[in-house]
């Protein structure tokens, strides 16, 4: 079990190309402080800061956006 689960998060920080990516592992640093950040307001009544919110939330966003304009390359393709 603790096996499986092993595996399926490190397929989420590998790339279109199957390659493990710094950048997939920033956006799930950066989605698991913005679960942590709601988990403190809602629980324990410790509000993150509006700024810090903002930047996360953007830091996410981009991370999304290079994924989603990324092409996977073949092993045909040299440049």
């Amino acid at each position: 079990m603790q096996n499986q689960i092993l595996t399926a998060l490190l397929q989420l920080l590998k790339d279109k190309n199957g390659n493990h990516s710094l950048r997939e592992v920033a956006t799930a640093l950066f989605v698991l402080v913005l679960l942590v950040s709601w988990i403190a307001a809602q629980f324990f009544d410790q509000q993150m800061p509006e700024y810090m919110f903002y930047a996360f939330v953007s830091l996410v966003g981009a991370g999304c956006f290079g994924y989603s304009i990324e092409r996977k390359t073949s092993n045909n393709d040299k440049n």
